[in-house]
């Protein structure tokens, strides 16, 4: 075997979370579950815009139980006899959840009514109408969200009350949840050994046994050497996995079969480094409690005007106005996502910055180098350190299934509802 990658495998560099920071810090949480039954967790998309009522496409507002996003696009391109790519969505919505979206199908020179009803016990279509254009990731307003904590008493909701009141008065912090590192948390790992061209170390942990300890079958058999089994042993659906064991099983260096992955799935690990490199940025200023400040060289956002930041000034740092902008939830600082298209931090905020990429044992020229590598993988921005969480309701109930706390929010796009509810429930970390 290969040397492992130097620097630390535990803790939270290496691991997309460490020892929980949470802002609410001061409240108990609830403790409980989530996703005990798929109408336990109900997502409302919040469109950006109305259709238009004319054009060469329907819009369409649309109810799933219990799938991904993607599988209902397939069932809607087959319904509607178009290519998938003919169908536009804004985001992606849980699978275990029922969810409501908006959706774009193009159908040039058709009437909604040349369609017929469409039958599928797991998707309905509430209501369509006409549009004039293709719907594209990222055009949403937001999403609502309204979710059950089972296993609690209904008491629970005084705390789960108490902790949506700070989240809704200070902001959310705008951490990325657990899912996008993946079911056993190796995403950003897979990542980062790829951005510093560690290819051994990505296969091994793409294909093997995890540093959690997770094994199977498949992981066992690359572990112990039996490509050929491994391969045997991967499902079906795990391709991007498949054509590079399938590369290696050919004799293929690590560096070529990892170039199999395919530009999606490149992208979607080296997000996942992004996101938790952001994630310690957010949680250093979370254990500081300067989440609601500005620094001199800090990169703010201003929350109603999309992707409009400013580097702070030192006259802008101390001003009063700029106090009360920030108490207002009108501006808020920024961490980065890191990419040769970032807008860069000053000073002490860039020194910071640097220090957390430094801590996954990598530099802003591996960054660079790995995007130009890699077009469109990792182009680098900046996001918001906190956003708004509006119109927070908290209710104890009970059902045939017992006593719940049930939680109702809303949230910008990008913006995870498993991070306000862990604030709300404050699970307590599992231990390896």
């Amino acid at each position: 075997m290969h040397e492992p990658l130097d620097g630390p495998r535990s803790g939270s560099a290496a691991h997309a979370e460490g020892e929980p920071v949470y802002r609410s810090e001061v409240v108990p949480g609830t403790g409980g579950a989530l996703k005990q039954r798929e109408e336990d967790f109900l997502v409302d998309e919040l469109p950006l815009y109305p259709p238009s009522g004319e054009g060469e496409h329907l819009m369409m507002f649309v109810e799933k139980r219990g799938l991904s996003t993607l599988h209902m696009v397939g069932v809607l391109a087959r319904h509607f006899g178009v290519p998938t790519s003919a169908v536009g969505y804004a985001g992606l919505k849980d699978k275990h959840a029922i969810t409501r979206q908006h959706l774009t199908v193009h159908v040039p020179g058709k009437a909604i009514e040349d369609f017929p009803s469409l039958q599928h016990e797991r998707i309905q279509i509430l209501w369509i109408d006409k549009h004039d254009r293709k719907l594209r990731r990222g055009h949403l307003e937001g999403n609502g969200f309204s979710i059950r904590v089972r296993g609690v008493s209904m008491q629970a909701a005084l705390h789960a009350n108490q902790t949506l009141a700070i989240l809704e008065a200070k902001g959310m912090p705008n951490r990325f949840g657990e899912q996008r590192f993946g079911q056993w948390a190796t995403n950003h790992l897979i990542g980062r050994a790829m951005v510093r061209g560690e290819a051994q170390e990505a296969c091994d942990l793409l294909l093997g046994p995890t540093p959690g300890g997770h094994s199977d079958d498949s992981r066992g058999a690359y572990a112990a050497g039996d490509l050929a089994g491994a391969l045997e042993a991967l499902p079906k659906s795990a391709q991007a996995e498949r054509r590079v064991l399938d590369a290696l099983l050919r004799g293929k260096s690590p560096r070529r079969a990892m170039d199999k992955l395919g530009r999606t799935e490149t992208a979607f690990m080296s997000s996942a480094l992004q996101s938790a490199i952001f994630n310690a940025v957010l949680d250093e200023r979370v254990r500081a409690g300067t989440l609601d400040t500005l620094h001199t060289g800090d990169v703010a956002t201003v929350h109603d005007a999309r992707k409009t930041t400013f580097v702070v000034s030192k006259d802008e740092a101390n001003s009063n106005e700029m106090a009360e902008r920030l108490q207002r939830l009108e501006v808020s600082p920024t961490g980065p996502m890191w990419g040769p298209r970032m807008r860069q931090a000053e000073g002490a905020a860039a020194e910071a910055e640097r220090a957390a990429l430094e801590r996954f044992g990598l530099t802003p020229d591996d960054m660079e180098r790995f995007a130009n590598a890699h077009r469109g993988a990792i182009e680098g921005d900046r996001r918001a350190l906190r956003v708004p969480l509006r119109y927070p309701q908290v209710e104890g109930g009970a059902d045939e299934h017992g006593t719940y706390v049930r939680c109702g929010f809303a949230l910008p796009r990008g913006s995870f509802a498993t991070v306000a509810m862990a604030e709300v429930m404050k699970p307590v970390p599992a231990t390896e």
